[in-house]
């Protein structure tokens, strides 16, 4: 069994979309000896970096960053294989005296880092099978039979959510809901780390600059170029918005929209996942603040980090 994280050796800035997490990371490692470590579900696929807001070139050239575009498009990738990757990198970075800043937005995979992986069975090939051949209408159905609660908070119109519940609860024998519940309500460990939060309507109209500059960038013809896309890495927002863009469907305008509308209302089931994470500290971020006075509050309620330089 791998060994658990020294959670005491590591930082963590998690937060919704478009929060100002990458300058206030940069400002943090550059003062407490501080490495980067990727903690968003999109930002491990190559060939995304404009449509999933990588750090860019400059950014990474400041401080060391890991486990940014690592994998192929065409690859899926989890929760599991992201804990597998991490722990070497974690290793690594504190033996070299250094510090690990676990950024990103992703809070399921924070979570595992600070909780430990959910309790549940891995895939079976044989059962997803099965489950394949079934129309959504009957697999709807049958989650509704076998774990109601399951099917009253999933969002029923995405497949792959629908059959893993399905799967976690014939292979355990116990509902996917109640396994869940039970992670997310076990003991609260002792980690550092905050959540950067803003104003809601603050943070909305840094979303819709950030979607325009995205456009500006070329966004486009870095959709075009991609390779074919996993399951997962389908889930990036934007990427099926663009797609039906460059298909003929819609206008350049109505498609920034989209993106900006999605990208919100994603932000805002972000902020309310981080907000119910008892561990972390809470920074809300005044308008127009920068990226320095952040650094003082986060050092402030964290002095221990400067231990490290």
């Amino acid at each position: 069994m791998k060994r658990a994280l020294p959670l005491d050796r590591l930082f963590f800035l998690a937060g919704p979309t478009g929060c100002g997490k990458t300058s206030l990371a940069l400002k943090l490692a550059e003062r407490c000896r501080g490495e980067i470590v990727n903690a968003d579900a999109f930002q491990v696929y190559q060939g995304m970096n404009t449509l999933v807001a990588m750090p860019s070139a400059r950014e990474k050239s400041q401080v060391p960053h890991h486990l940014f575009a690592i994998i192929p498009p065409d690859e899926d990738f989890d929760v599991a294989q992201y804990i597998e990757r991490i722990h070497p990198v974690i290793t690594n970075i504190i033996a070299r005296d250094r510090l690990p800043i676990i950024t990103g937005g992703s809070g399921l995979y924070i979570k595992a880092l600070t909780h430990g992986l959910s309790p549940t069975p891995p895939a079976d090939a044989e059962l997803r099978a099965k489950c394949d051949t079934l129309p959504l209408e009957d697999l709807i159905k049958w989650l509704k039979i076998i774990d109601p609660e399951a099917a009253d908070t999933i969002n029923l119109k995405n497949r792959r959510y629908i059959t893993r519940a399905v799967e976690i609860t014939l292979l355990s024998g116990c509902p996917s809901s109640t396994l869940k519940k039970d992670w997310q309500m076990s003991p609260e460990p002792t980690f550092r780390g905050i959540v950067l939060l803003r104003e809601r309507e603050e943070l909305y109209t840094r979303i819709n600059q950030r979607t325009l500059e995205m456009f500006g960038r070329g966004v486009v013809e870095e959709v075009k170029q991609l390779a074919p896309c996993s399951c997962t890495a389908e889930k990036a927002i934007g990427l099926r918005e663009i797609r039906q863009l460059i298909e003929g469907h819609g206008s350049i305008e109505e498609t920034i929209a989209a993106i900006q509308q999605n990208t919100r209302r994603f932000s805002k089931r972000q902020a309310t996942w981080f907000r119910r994470e008892k561990g972390f500290q809470k920074i809300c971020v005044e308008t127009d603040e920068q990226a320095d006075s952040l650094v003082g509050k986060v050092l402030a309620a964290f002095p221990d980090l400067l231990s490290i330089s």
